[in-house]
């Protein structure tokens, strides 16, 4: 990462006397980032569906995963920055790990998490 510090200044002079400007630039830092992550998961049609990890305090009821042709395919996407993070689905009122990933870790519940790296 480069960073520069520019400084300008000029004055002017007025009836009311004279103004100095200055202009500085603060160094660029940089910042993650944040990347579309879609989750997905078969469930029977008319099945309500979230989403719930660590990245949403896992609240099971704020992120619901849509079936938008009835197929019983639930989709839904999240912004998330870089890192990794734990989650489950939560059909129907009943907590599941991703079936499709199989990449998990035990939980303090007994349980396991589903474990997705966002890069």
């Amino acid at each position: 990462m480069t960073s520069s510090k520019i400084r300008a200044s000029t004055s002017a002079t007025g009836s009311k006397g004279t103004v100095n400007v200055i202009a500085t630039s603060v160094p660029k830092t940089s910042v993650p980032l944040r990347k579309k992550t879609v989750f997905q998961v078969q469930a029977k049609p008319g099945s309500k569906v979230f989403l719930a990890g660590d990245f949403n305090n896992w609240d099971c009821l704020k992120k619901e995963l849509l079936d938008k042709d009835g197929s019983g395919f639930y989709q839904g996407a999240i912004v998330l920055p870089p890192g990794t993070y734990e989650y489950k689905f939560v059909i129907n009122g009943t907590w599941c790990i991703d079936p499709g990933n199989s990449i998990f870790r035990p939980n303090r519940m007994g349980t396991l998490n589903s474990v997705i790296v966002v890069e």
